[in-house]
């Protein structure tokens, strides 16, 4: 695992907005559909988390290649359970919570925490990426519901994503609360910062988005990821904090 750091949280958001970006890519610019696009990035997520878990140590590109298999299937999944559904962002939003909740609940129950420094074995690694996997589909359909239900589009999706980001930040900083649910809280928050700033980057101008290439947008996130990745010193372990 890599150690929580500025670093780790920075590749973080770039890694959601790369997978709504490239998620849309698929589904919206190829036209796949969401759920003949899920079926692929869902190959490539069980690839890599198999990849992850026979890793002896800790390899930053294929950790981050695991995040963002999880960021795009993510994107589709949530997709397909709001539009394909006919659920709404509401209603998927809720039941994607139900689906973390649940997830969170039996990692517990099963070890008897979900800290991350406790991810050291095959088993807790699986609750690990499952518990992943609803928290950035649960974040996609949050963030559509956010910018588009709740009215406040992407900018002001962005704004209030970023806003709650900072009051985590300032009790991990200023308060005793539980720094294992301030990381949690503060890992699903990402991923509809990531969603609404992805859907600012593609969407039309008349929905108020740049209308920049899903393909160029894509690209040049992966690139700056891969970038820093690169000058970014390797972490064996997480550390204690």
């Amino acid at each position: 695992m890599p150690a929580i750091t500025l670093g780790f949280w920075v590749v973080k958001i770039l890694a959601t907005t790369l997978g709504e970006t490239g998620g849309d890519s698929l589904s919206m610019s190829m036209g796949l559909g969401y759920l003949t696009s899920s079926m692929i990035f869902a190959l490539a997520f069980v690839a890599a988390v198999i990849l992850q878990i026979r890793a002896a140590r800790f390899h930053q590109r294929i950790y981050w290649f695991t995040i963002v298999a999880t960021t795009t299937l993510g994107t589709t999944i949530a997709d397909h359970v709001d539009r394909d559904l006919g659920i709404g962002y509401l209603g998927g939003t809720t039941i994607l919570f139900i689906g973390l909740l649940a997830s969170f609940g039996l990692w517990y129950k099963a070890t008897g925490t979900i800290a991350v420094t406790s991810v050291r074995s095959p088993r807790t690694e699986g609750f690990y990426w499952l518990t992943i996997l609803f928290s950035q589909t649960l974040g996609t359909a949050l963030g559509d519901w956010t910018a588009d239900t709740a009215g406040l589009g992407y900018t002001g999706g962005a704004l209030l994503f970023t806003a709650l980001l900072a009051v985590i930040a300032a009790a991990y900083r200023w308060t005793r609360l539980s720094h294992g649910l301030l990381f949690w809280a503060a890992f699903v928050l990402t991923r509809p910062l990531g969603a609404v700033v992805g859907d600012f980057l593609d969407k039309p101008l008349a929905k108020g988005g740049l209308a920049l290439d899903r393909y160029a947008a894509s690209a040049v996130l992966l690139a700056v990821i891969i970038a820093i990745l690169a000058v970014r010193r390797q972490h064996p372990a997480v550390r204690p904090h």
